[in-house]
C-alpha cells in the first residue's frame, strides 16, 4: 500500500465517521421526517380512494341529467340551476370540485353563460377549467374565453386566447374557426397586417376547412386596408 493510500485511510474514516455521527445525532429527527412523509403518502392515497373516488362517481351519476337539458334550448336554465330532483351544473361545480365532472361542468357553464350574454360569468367559469388533453374540448374552452373577452371588449386578452385556441391540438375543426375570429379582432384593432396573416394561415394550413372556402374575401379586405 502506498503512502498516499495510507494517508487517505484516516481521511476516509474521518469522513464516514462524521456521516455516522450525523445520522446518530439526528436519528430522531430523521425518523420523524420519514414518518411524516409516510403519513402524507397514506393520507393522499386515502384522500384519493376514499374521498375523491366516491365523489367523482356520484358527480358523474348526477351530471348526466344536466347534459340532457343542455341539448334542449328551453331547458338550459335547468341545466345551470337544476330541477329540484337533479343538481344543476352550478351545484356540481360547487359540491364536487376536483372531479372530472366538475371540470367538465365549468366548460358547459362557460358556454351557457356566453349564450345568455353573461360574459364575465363565462370568463369565471371557463377560467376554472383544467386542460384534460382533449383535442376538441381544450381548444374550445380557450376559444370561448376569447369570445367572452371579445364581447367584454378586452381585445388584448381575446387575441391571446384565440391564438392559444388555434394552436392547441391543431385540427380543421377548431383551428381555422379561431384563426378567423383572431383575424376579425385584429381588424377591430386596425392591425390589418396581423389580420391578413391569420386569414392566410387558414388558406395555407387548413385549406380543407369550411372557413377556407370563403377566406379569400377576408384576406383581400385586410390587405386592402394595409
Amino acid at each position: 500500500m502506498s503512502k498516499d493510500q495510507k494517508d487517505n485511510i484516516p481521511q476516509a474514516e474521518d469522513q464516514f465517521g462524521k456521516t455516522g455521527k450525523f445520522v446518530q445525532e439526528n436519528a430522531k429527527s430523521l425518523a420523524v421526517i420519514a414518518a411524516a412523509i409516510i403519513g402524507l403518502v397514506l393520507l393522499y392515497v386515502g384522500y384519493q380512494n376514499f374521498y375523491l373516488a366516491p365523489r367523482a362517481e356520484k358527480a358523474a351519476n348526477e351530471i348526466y341529467k344536466a347534459e340532457e337539458y343542455l341539448a334542449i334550448d328551453s331547458l338550459k336554465d335547468k341545466a345551470i340551476a337544476g330541477d329540484g330532483s337533479y343538481p344543476g351544473l352550478e351545484k356540481i361545480v360547487d359540491e364536487y370540485s376536483n372531479t372530472k365532472s366538475a371540470n367538465l361542468a365549468n366548460a358547459y357553464l362557460g358556454g351557457l353563460y356566453l349564450q345568455k350574454g353573461e360574459f364575465q360569468k363565462a370568463v369565471d367559469a371557463l377560467g376554472k377549467y383544467s386542460s384534460t388533453g382533449s383535442p376538441v374540448i381544450d381548444p374550445l374552452v380557450l376559444g370561448m374565453l376569447g369570445d367572452a373577452y371579445s364581447e367584454l371588449k378586452d381585445y388584448s386578452k381575446a387575441i391571446t386566447f384565440y391564438k392559444k385556441a388555434a394552436d392547441k391540438s391543431p385540427n380543421t375543426l377548431t383551428s381555422p374557426m379561431f384563426l378567423k375570429k383572431l383575424g376579425l379582432v385584429y381588424e377591430e384593432q386596425k392591425d390589418f397586417k396581423s389580420a391578413a396573416e391569420a386569414y392566410n394561415k387558414i388558406r395555407t394550413d387548413f385549406s380543407e376547412s369550411a372557413e377556407a372556402a370563403t377566406i379569400d374575401s377576408y384576406i383581400a379586405r385586410a390587405e386592402a386596408q394595409q
